[in-house]
């Protein structure tokens, strides 16, 4: 009797840093039950991708992207990137495929992105710095239909990490797009960037940045970024030093 092998659960990876995709497809291939089906650097490419792997309403014989645009069980997204961010990207995701389970990855256990992330709709929410054990527990529970929350993130939100006490803090009075385009400012953003990425006038960026710095209590870029950087929307540098984390890449 022939025995069936059991479906592997299909992973598509997310990160705007080459070295860390690369890094964690290897480990996550060495997992009997997990492949890699995609690396991705951006959530626009996520949409994109979804758009092809989604079913079509046209003629049977369409089916050239679906052979090669599979459908991930999940999409595994760094929760900090260029353009439309992490915290964006999910709320899309599960727009287009409400059936996607997203498991968010950061350097940063604390402040907003984490509570944010899980509020946009992300499953799951492990930081960098966890044992790979973690990692792949984290992508297996999800992929069984529950939430998993890295132990160290989950003492600091309330209670329940996905209910609306979570620990946004001071940026959780902001709107979500003037999240994304403060978070598009801290990154070094300038407005004409921004209202060219985003598809608004200069006027309504300038409109939205004075009522985040309102908001905020604050009256420049820099006192953003400071604020940022407080409360967990940016880091002072970037996350390269994120991939020896996961510890057994260079075996």
């Amino acid at each position: 009797m022939q025995i069936t092998p059991l479906k592997k659960i299909s992973i598509l990876l997310v990160d705007d840093h080459e070295l860390v995709r690369e890094g964690v497809a290897r480990l996550l291939s060495d997992a009997p039950d997990m492949v890699v089906i995609g690396q991705l650097s951006s959530g626009e490419e996520v949409l994109e991708y979804l758009s092809h792997s989604a079913p079509s309403d046209l003629n049977s014989n369409n089916n050239y992207y679906e052979n090669i645009y599979e459908t991930p069980d999940i999409i595994l997204l760094d929760a900090r990137m260029p353009g439309l961010g992490g915290i964006e990207a999910t709320r899309e995701i599960l727009k287009q495929s409400p059936d996607s389970k997203v498991v968010a990855m950061s350097s940063v256990a604390s402040g907003v992105i984490p509570s944010q992330m899980l509020r946009s709709g992300a499953k799951g929410f492990i930081t960098k710095s966890v044992p790979v054990e973690e990692l792949l527990k984290a992508i297996r529970v999800v992929n069984n239909g529950d939430h998993y929350v890295t132990p160290s993130v989950a003492t600091r939100l309330a209670v329940d990490p996905f209910g609306d006490d979570g620990g946004g803090g001071l940026f959780d009075k902001l709107s979500r797009r003037e999240l994304q385009i403060a978070q598009m400012l801290t990154d070094g953003k300038k407005v004409s960037q921004i209202s060219t990425y985003l598809e608004l006038s200069p006027k309504t960026v300038y409109s939205y940045r004075y009522r985040i710095f309102e908001k905020l209590g604050i009256r420049s870029d820099v006192e953003l970024t400071i604020l940022a950087v407080k409360h967990g929307l940016a880091d002072d540098t970037r996350e390269y030093d994120d991939l020896p984390s996961f510890d057994s890449i260079a075996s």
